[in-house]
């Protein structure tokens, strides 16, 4: 078959294995993230990180490291800001939102010779990662499952109910940070495949699809694990024939796949959800 004779060409190799990693480290983090209705947070460390992609450029390191720099510290402002109650939250990321931006384009614009080609990192190329993107994806894997699997009760105790963390013994700041840092770096490495403008969708669209059918935090977090790399495959193939850019392809699939699972659930459930309304659902512990 044609498209098995694509998986012969190296920068295809790199995309379906960038498509496994981003799957499995979005799936889990975006299942946290929608879980603590963190999604807008998450919007404004992935603008912020823009900043760090200009300032890369200006001083001549890797645009992707700069970025993954300015989206920690925004994550660690963000977070440190928000317990601390200065200002108020959606204040908070439209400053955050804001700045990164206004940084990026002005260090863009700053960077003698050649203005760089910033679609990539806007929209995103799946079929531009490389060897290097490919071990830092996959160390990053590593790292969110050996954390999540490690932590999973105490993650999902914070998820939740965070005084009722603390009871457990749980050090809830600590892991707060630890976790922002984890979302920070999950958003800078998915920049690659989705780019800036689209890569909160890759966080939350097949968590929310998953959601239609369970609310169980475990089985929607494996459920986007594998939805998001299905309609990774599927928008890289698209993209590959009709020659469109790859990560608005795969965004455009699960948006189709998110439609198709709501008429499914209608057809087959009607209007009616087992838990009365489409939620992550509490730990059983808790019951």
């Amino acid at each position: 078959m044609e498209i098995l004779r694509l998986l012969e060409y190296g920068f295809i190799q790199n995309a379906f294995a960038a498509a496994l990693l981003m799957s499995i480290t979005c799936g889990i983090i975006g299942t946290y993230i929608v879980s603590r209705r963190m999604v807008f947070i998450s919007g404004g460390i992935t603008h912020a990180s823009f900043g760090g992609v200009g300032i890369g450029y200006f001083l001549g390191f890797p645009p992707l490291a700069g970025a993954a720099v300015f989206a920690v510290l925004a994550a660690l402002t963000t977070e440190n800001l928000t317990r601390k109650k200065v200002l108020r939250n959606d204040s908070i990321i439209a400053i955050m939102w804001s700045l990164g931006m206004a940084l990026g384009i002005i260090f863009v614009y700053l960077t003698p010779g050649y203005a760089p080609n910033l679609m990539s990192f806007l929209f995103g190329s799946i079929i531009t990662v490389t060897s290097t993107d490919l071990w830092f994806m996959f160390s990053l894997t590593v790292t969110v499952l050996l954390f999540f699997i490690t932590l999973f009760k105490p993650i999902l105790y914070i998820s939740f109910d965070e005084q009722f963390a603390r009871t457990r013994g749980i050090p809830v700041m600590l892991m707060n940070y630890l976790l922002i840092v984890l979302v920070a770096l999950t958003i800078v490495l998915s920049i690659r495949i989705a780019g800036i403008i689209l890569v909160l969708s890759i966080l939350t669209i097949p968590q929310n699809i998953a959601n239609i059918f369970t609310n169980r935090f475990g089985v929607i977090m494996v459920a986007s694990v594998i939805l998001g790399f299905v309609a990774s495959m599927i928008g890289l193939a698209v993209s590959y024939y009709l020659d469109i850019p790859s990560g608005a392809t795969i965004i455009f699939s699960l948006v189709i796949m998110y439609l198709a699972a709501r008429v499914v659930k209608v057809l087959t459930f009607g209007k009616k959800y087992p838990s009365g309304k489409e939620t992550v659902h509490e730990p059983a512990e808790y019951h």
